[in-house]
């Protein structure tokens, strides 16, 4: 069965004309749907990506049509879904400009970052050595490496920010000592919005020897991407905030690290031969892939590409910088609130705080209105210390989101203000 028959919804393809932003919603059916009586303005993106309809329909076309196990059969279906799942890995190493014989398919950044935190650092860190972590990382991008570090004697140390939510450039450089040997950078911070200069910033590592892993995992939605320019050694993608399903991502690797690297869950598929003498494994990016994957989901990822493709992340990423542009001067209209993060460089994310009412409080009453949008630490205390604050108010926007829910949002956070203050 070809690849292209696991959905049948149309995609949205546009030939370089002005896209129809209203049928590009259209492809969305949770959008449509009401909470608490009234229309949903969905602003918890950061969080997780909303699916389109061949996203969805390929889910149920795989299970109707193809479902069998990969690379274990050499029976139709065995082969159709084992075509479809390494068409997904194809597509999303083209989407992100890199080989696909460097590309790990996994559960998303979370484990993406864990497989270089135990298989590339565990065993070459030691007491003395430095790993590099900037200030603005989600948890993700934490705790591996404070755990490597425990058990190796390594220390972590902060690359600290400015007042505005940009990295400290100038700090991080001179960071840069002999005894860092591993840099954890995000591509895009998912509370404040700001895009830090990766490619600059893996290019002045990789003058001091240190190798680099970024969390792709906000600008996959957001930007085109360019992986291979970036120059970085390791980055790590989550599938569910790009449209695609639960349960997918992707790390891409240089070939020379994924070579040299041990395997870092043992089972089935990533061996070539197992005795009780000793186990040949497979070869990357199959050693790291062990185990039965989400192979429906996998098939979504790849529809989510071919989706964000039609639409092209160019016309993306500027539709996103209209709605925040919108939304920021909305939200700075409304007294006494106050906005985290103004880099000049920023994503479609917003954080926020009202004098006079907490966080929690905001988000509740704001979902009363219908409007979601996310509160409390998200998955980064160290940033919300930096910033002297228990918690924030998280909206953030996708190009499917419309200039009249953000004024519905202002209007519905001028209402809650009125109630908290």
């Amino acid at each position: 069965m070809p690849q292209t028959a696991v959905h049948d919804a149309a995609l949205p393809v546009h030939d370089g004309g002005e896209v129809d932003w209203a049928r590009v919603r259209a492809d969305f059916p949770l959008l449509m749907r009401e909470v608490h009586g009234k229309p949903l303005v969905y602003f918890d993106n950061a969080n997780t990506g909303q699916k389109p309809l061949p996203v969805i329909a390929s889910q149920d076309a795989f299970y109707r049509r193809q479902n069998a196990n990969v690379s274990r059969a050499v029976h139709a279906l065995g082969t159709e879904a084992t075509e479809a799942y390494e068409g997904a890995r194809n597509k999303l190493a083209r989407f992100l400009n890199v080989r696909a014989d460097e590309l790990v398919l996994c559960s998303g950044t979370t484990f993406a970052i864990n497989l270089v935190a135990y298989s590339w650092a565990l065993p070459r860190l030691k007491p003395g050595d430095v790993v590099l972590v900037s200030r603005m990382e989600h948890h993700a991008n934490i705790v591996p490496w404070q755990l490597v570090a425990q058990r190796t004697g390594a220390t972590v140390r902060v690359a600290e920010i400015l007042p505005d939510g940009r990295l400290d450039l100038e700090a991080l450089y001179r960071a840069m000592t002999p005894q860092v040997k591993l840099l954890a950078v995000t591509h895009v911070s998912n509370v404040l919005g700001t895009i830090n200069p990766v490619r600059e910033i893996c290019r002045q590592a990789r003058r001091h020897g240190i190798v680099t892993v970024v969390d792709g995992s906000q600008a996959v939605p957001h930007l085109k991407l360019d992986v291979a320019a970036i120059g970085c050694d390791f980055y790590a993608v989550t599938g569910h905030k790009m449209c695609a399903p639960t349960g997918t991502g992707a790390l891409w690797a240089r070939r020379e690290h994924l070579e040299a690297m041990p395997p870092f869950i043992g089972g089935g598929e990533m061996i070539k031969e197992v005795s009780f003498e000793g186990t040949v494994f497979n070869d990357p990016p199959h050693k790291f892939e062990a185990g039965t994957p989400n192979i429906a989901g996998f098939v979504g990822l790849g529809a989510a590409v071919d989706y964000l493709e039609s639409v092209g992340m160019d016309n993306i990423a500027a539709r996103e910088a209209e709605l925040l542009a919108h939304a920021t001067r909305a939200l700075q209209a409304i007294p006494g609130l106050r906005i985290f993060g103004t880099a000049p460089d920023k994503a479609g994310v917003i954080s926020f705080l009202v004098d006079g009412a907490h966080a929690h409080d905001l988000a509740t009453l704001l979902d009363l209105e219908g409007v979601a949008v996310r509160s409390g630490q998200h998955c980064a205390h160290p940033l919300l210390q930096f910033f002297g604050v228990a918690a924030t108010v998280r909206a953030s926007l996708a190009f499917y989101n419309t200039h009249e829910e953000i004024e519905r949002f202002a209007a519905a956070l001028r209402k809650v203000r009125q109630l908290l203050c």
